[in-house]
């Protein structure tokens, strides 16, 4: 990125998993825990209509899969009991097959709060995720997150880490609400509601396919392989291996 392109940046949206987080603090620990908790958790909160208006949202999507012929498991609304099975049926299948479904990850997010405000969960970042904040706010950009993951999901990992609170550097949270993350459309949207144009955006993440998908809809955009796997052609300079390299003055 040439020198005027820099300048022209203004906002640097962030992917989480394998970006910001290590891919198996996600996998390994908050997965795991919803998993475990969502029976118990829909149990405690059966009456309360927020939940209620989820599962609703899960028993429409469950549809969907039906008529789509992926074979999800059986849904029977014949007692409230047989609902709730349901329920913990067909999001245990979905967990397994790491669904983006946007109900799933709101439950899950409501879930999540319960660990962090008990402390059994505690937010993680890699260690140049701090100072990266606090240089790129110094520079006048602001920084956004795009996940798969709710807003309030996002909102709670990045609020407990163990340097402190840092969603005071976060100027907004999008989640699949905004669209499906290999999608361009997805990223002019987000771009449209910061009121900035694409080009304006430096998207970081693990991705491929959204890495091309935010290129696609104009955007600046890299790859971040905390792995060190991935070998970039010596021509280009998609690949970083972490924040220290994004805009070190």
């Amino acid at each position: 990125m040439s020198l005027a392109d820099e300048l022209q940046v203004r906002v640097i949206l962030l992917d989480i998993e394998g970006t910001t987080t290590p891919i198996d603090f996600v996998y390994q620990t908050l997965f795991p825990y919803a998993s475990r908790k969502l029976e118990s958790f829909l149990r405690a909160c059966a009456l309360d209509p927020e939940i209620d208006l989820l599962i609703q949202d899960l028993e429409a999507q469950h549809e969907l899969d039906v008529r789509l012929g992926i074979q999800p498991p059986a849904w029977s609304d014949d007692s409230r009991e047989e609902r709730l099975r349901s329920s913990v049926a067909y999001c245990q299948w979905l967990i397994g097959r790491d669904s983006k479904c946007t109900p799933l990850k709101s439950l899950q997010g409501k879930i999540w709060q319960e660990g962090f405000k008990s402390g059994e969960l505690r937010g993680m970042v890699y260690l140049d995720v701090p100072p990266a904040f606090e240089r790129w706010r110094r520079q006048g950009r602001s920084i956004c997150i795009y996940s798969s993951g709710s807003v309030l999901a996002q909102q709670l990992l990045f609020r407990t880490v163990p340097s402190g609170d840092l969603t005071g550097y976060i100027a907004e949270f999008f989640d699949t609400r905004m669209g499906v993350k290999t999608e361009s459309e997805s990223y002019k949207r987000i771009a449209a509601s910061q009121r900035h144009e694409p080009e304006e955006f430096f998207f970081i993440t693990d991705a491929p396919k959204e890495f091309a998908a935010a290129q696609t809809a104009g955007m600046h955009a890299v790859l971040c392989d905390r792995s060190g796997k991935t070998v970039p052609a010596p021509e280009e300079r998609t690949v970083i291996r972490g924040f220290d390299e994004v805009f070190p003055g």
